[in-house]
Order: structure tokens, then sequence, then C-alpha cells
């Protein structure tokens, strides 16, 4: 009988988990600077953050392919290795990025740079959550899964609060000419700076033991992409499921609302920046507590409560934050807040046990990392477009509304899941 692995020890355990800070970090302040960056690489003017938020929606597109290969490498080499060359892809398209010329010193050319870049950072981008959210499921006790796969979920938005926050800081404390000419870089080097770190941290991580147990067993697949395709479409087509919702909640409910906020005219791009800071705390709160109530309560009756909360809140809280009190503003943007934080929790451990370890990630990568190109990328740039075309604010909050009533039925057929080995 083959020997049991070795578990993975907690400083690998919360290794990884600090890794997604680096990793939200590096790609949400692109959203966060989109107002900013319209004018540094799209010259300004009523299209440039609609060609900023698109630019982000096409590099998006790349999130399923980069899932695909990192996949597919750490499905059959070992998960250690995928987020080694998933890391170190990152910091080197960071650093590209803080060097870019601007569109005052080579015209359209710097759109396109930017594009090309943001499309690399997505590619790894796609293989690091998914990789990250397994190693942690696979080295969590059963009944600690929800909790433990949870800090992924927190620690990514501990770098989303470092993004708005360094962000703010950097647009708060410069004149415009100053941001747009040199001031913008520096939340990108902070980025490349993070990143080059974890990835030098990154070499001591023990490999997964759901990893090292198949490898013993013989049981590592040869094609993992064909074995998720083969074998686990039902899990491929939940994974979908629940990281639309978990996709559209954040992106459109945290993410955009900046931009929204600034393009209603309700805040300047500082003080919106500054609320999602508070926001981005609100989610750092609840994301652990609602891990732990999945683990307690099953992930089906936690997800299937959110569903119903996303099919009903955020049409008034676009409202709200549109045209409402100061105070209405600020509760909007904090509840949606709470809400894509309480999907994301439980989302991420829920998609992960769609699957056995054997071909998890390839399996993550066909459904979970794709419903997120597609309700993540596309959507800010849909909310925008919807609400400027439309004129209705709560616009953005219909959006979610339709995905939460769409994906519950398959939330509530959810089965319990099973454990790996």
């Amino acid at each position: 009988m083959p020997k049991a692995p070795p578990a993975i020890t907690t400083r690998s355990m919360a290794l990884a988990a600090f890794s997604t800070v680096v990793e939200w970090y590096d790609f949400t302040v692109y959203l966060y600077l989109a107002t900013v960056l319209a004018r540094v690489f799209y010259g300004g003017g009523g299209t440039s953050l609609a060609a900023t938020l698109g630019g982000f929606a096409i590099a998006y597109l790349m999130r399923p392919l980069g899932a695909v290969v990192f996949g597919h490498v750490g499905d059959r080499y070992g998960r250690r290795r995928t987020l080694l060359l998933s890391m170190a892809l990152m910091t080197g398209a960071m650093l590209a990025t803080a060097m870019l010329p601007t569109h005052a010193a080579i015209g359209p050319a710097a759109g396109w740079l930017l594009l090309a870049l943001r499309c690399v950072m997505a590619f790894a981008v796609g293989g690091e959550y998914t990789g990250v959210v397994a190693y942690l499921l696979e080295g969590a006790r059963p009944n600690q899964r929800g909790l433990v796969t949870a800090t992924a979920a927190a620690a990514s938005e501990v770098g989303g609060l470092a993004a708005v926050g360094i962000s703010a800081l950097t647009v708060g404390a410069m004149s415009t000419a100053a941001l747009d000419g040199w001031g913008w870089r520096i939340p990108f080097l902070v980025g490349a700076a993070l990143a080059a770190v974890v990835w030098i941290a990154r070499s001591a991580m023990d490999e997964s033991p759901d990893w090292e147990r198949a490898r013993a067993e013989g049981t590592v697949p040869d094609n993992p992409l064909r074995t998720a395709l083969t074998h686990h479409r039902a899990g491929i087509a939940r994974g979908f499921a629940i990281s639309a919702l978990g996709s559209i909640t954040y992106y459109v409910g945290i993410t955009y609302v900046p931009a929204f906020l600034t393009t209603v005219g309700r805040l300047a791009e500082t003080r919106a920046l500054w609320l999602s800071t508070v926001a981005a705390v609100v989610v750092i709160a609840v994301t652990p507590l609602v891990g732990a109530l999945s683990d307690r309560w099953g992930r089906r009756p936690v997800l299937v409560a959110l569903a119903l909360l996303a099919a009903v809140l955020p049409l008034t809280l676009f409202g709200w934050m549109a045209g409402g009190s100061a105070a209405e503003v600020t509760a909007g943007a904090l509840l949606l807040a709470a809400l894509a934080g309480g999907v994301s929790a439980v989302g991420a451990v829920a998609t992960a046990e769609q699957f056995p370890g054997e071909g998890r990630l390839s399996g993550l990568a066909f459904g979970a990392t794709t419903a997120t190109a597609i309700f993540g990328g596309l959507t800010p740039l849909g909310a925008h477009l919807l609400t400027e075309r439309t004129g209705w604010a709560p616009a953005p909050g219909a959006m979610i509304a339709v995905v939460a009533l769409v994906v519950l039925p398959v939330l509530i057929r959810l089965p319990r899941p099973k454990t790996d080995g």
C-alpha cells in the first residue's frame, strides 16, 4: 500500500493564501485606476473609459486559456510548479506595465501595448487563483475546508484593499498633471515588487498531498484536460454556475463601483477610491465568517441564501448610490461588498469540490475560470455601457439579479462534496 503523503505545513498553507494578495492586487489595480489610465493611454475624451474597460474585458478572455495551460501543468506535474510559473509571469507583466510609454509619447500604440500586457497578466492569473484554491482545499482538514479555502478569497481582497488604498493615496497626493505624467506608474511598480517577493518565497512550498497521493497510486492523468471533459462534465457545469454568480457580484458589485460613482457624478475619483477601500475591509471581515458557516451548514444552503439576496438587493443598492443621500451611497457600496465577499468565500471551496484531485485544476479551468472570464471580465464594460445608453442607474444591479435567478436552480440541486483520497 502506498505510503501516505506528508501533510502540507502551516507555513506552506499560509504562503499559498498570502500569495493571492499579490495576484488580486496586480489584477484589480487596473480597474481602480481605470479613469486615470483612460487619460494616460487613450487620450481622455468621451470614449476613453469605455476603451479602458473594453481592454480589461478583452484581456480577461485570456484567463480560461491560462487556466487550461497552467491547469495541465498543475494536474500533470504538481501544484507547486504551476504556482511558481504563474507568479513569475505576473512579476514580469507588472514590471513591463510600469515601464510603458504613454499616449502623449507614442499615440494610440500606447493603448495597444497596455492591452497586450493585460492579456499576459490575465493568462497568468488564469492559472494562479485556481491553483491556490486547489492547494488549500487539498491541504485542509475536511471539516475546515470552507474556512481554510476562504482564506484565499480573504487574502485576495487584502490585495484588492492594497490596490485601492495605494491607488487612492497616489491619486490624492498628486496633481492631475503629475499623476498622468508619472504617478500612475507607482501602483504597478509596487505590484511588481510584491510579486517578485512571493515568487522567491514560493520556492520553499510543499507539494499538495492530493497530487503526491495520485502520483504514488499511479493515478495522475496523462491528459488532464481530456479526463475533465470526459468524466466531469456535470462538475464543470456546476462550477460554471457558482463562479458566474461569484464573478458578477464581485466585478460589478465591487471593482466597477468607483468608476460607476465617478461616471454618475456622485463622487470624485479620490473619494470613490476611499469608499472602495472601506468596502474591501468589509469583504475581508465577511469572507472567513461565511467560509466557516459553509463548513457548519453546508455549501448549498449558504449559496442558495446568497443567490436570493443577490436577486433582490443590488437593484436597490445601485439606486441608492446613484441618487440617494451620502449615507445611502456608503451603505450601498458596503452592502454590495459584503454580498460579493460572501459569494466569493463559499464559491471558492464549492467549485473546487466539484472535482476529485486527479484533474481538479483542469476541471476548474473549463468551469469556474471560463465563467469568470465572461461574468467578470465582460460585465464592468457591460454595466458601463448599459448605464450610459439607458440612463437607468440601477442597470448594473439588474445584471446581478438576472444571473442570480438563472443559476439559482443549479445551486438548489448542488450535491454534497466528496472527500478525496
